[in-house]
């Protein structure tokens, strides 16, 4: 009975989570009035929507504006945050924890709060209406988060590999790229999936800081989609965009779901 219960419940979790998804994908297959009528099975096997989308707009421009947006955007919050959470976790100084606290602090803005001061500041480096742009406000919501998580992870390793290290001549480059990174691969790989996520899906930077077609993000791109009427929205287009940018993010979920399981549970229990 416990095992029976146990499976009904991961049956009705899975129906609750993966439904919306499956019924965009039944929408994305419909067009005209047919989208308005309740189908829980497809009638038919109708991908004039995805061809639609990459025909009448850049989609796949904007498909890889927001791979290399995300993608740099990642890297540099791993690299900085790596070694913030380094000095952060490991050195001894004073003002620490108020370093921390501000960083905390940081990520708890909301982005409509920091957009007059990023948007100045992209535009007095000269980086409006380019990809450096948004990639350089990304870093306003992805290295907060990166040094929190990093900097917990390094706090609970133990420090007799440091010590044991530094007994043998390590220096400081050496203990980060040859002691810490190899242990951090879990934190690593759970901290960057996040932060990708993040990156990928953020709309508000992306639509402030971008004016022409070719360089917006895929959900601005999927916002700003217009049917025959500027009152008219083609559901069918929003639905088959929104399946194909969901997907790469399910995939990088499975290939890597056990990293990223042990990095989140990483540091829980000790002993």
């Amino acid at each position: 009975m416990k095992r029976a219960g146990y499976w009904a419940l991961v049956a009705v979790l899975a129906v609750y989570l993966l439904f919306p998804f499956y019924y965009a994908v039944l929408t994305s297959m419909k067009s005209g009035s047919a989208i308005f009528a309740v189908d829980y099975w497809p009638a038919a096997f109708d991908f004039s929507n995805y061809r639609r989308i990459f025909e009448a707009q850049p989609f796949a421009r904007n498909i890889l504006n927001s791979l290399v947006v995300a993608g740099a955007s990642v890297a540099l919050a791993m690299a900085l945050g790596v070694a913030a959470a380094y000095a952060l976790g490991r050195v001894r100084f004073r003002g620490r924890s108020g370093l921390l606290l501000t960083i905390l602090a940081v990520s708890m803005f909301p982005q409509v709060a920091v957009l007059t001061g990023m948007f100045e500041l992209v535009r007095g480096l000269g980086l409006y209406g380019g990809l450096a742009g948004l990639v350089l406000s990304y870093m306003v919501i992805t290295l907060p988060f990166a040094v929190w998580v990093l900097t917990a992870f390094i706090r609970d390793l133990p420090i007799e590999i440091e010590e044991a290290a530094i007994m043998d001549g390590a220096r400081t480059w050496t203990l980060l790229t040859r002691i810490f990174l190899p242990l951090l691969w879990p934190a690593l790989v759970s901290t960057g999936l996040l932060t990708f996520i993040v990156a990928w899906n953020e709309f508000l930077f992306a639509l402030t800081f971008t004016l022409a077609d070719r360089q917006r993000t895929v959900p601005v791109a999927i916002a700003l989609m217009t049917g025959a009427s500027e009152f008219e929205l083609p559901w069918g287009d929003i639905m088959a965009g929104s399946v194909v940018v969901t997907v790469p993010l399910i995939l990088l979920v499975l290939v890597f779901q056990r990293r990223l399981v042990s990095g989140l549970t990483a540091g829980a229990i000790k002993g």
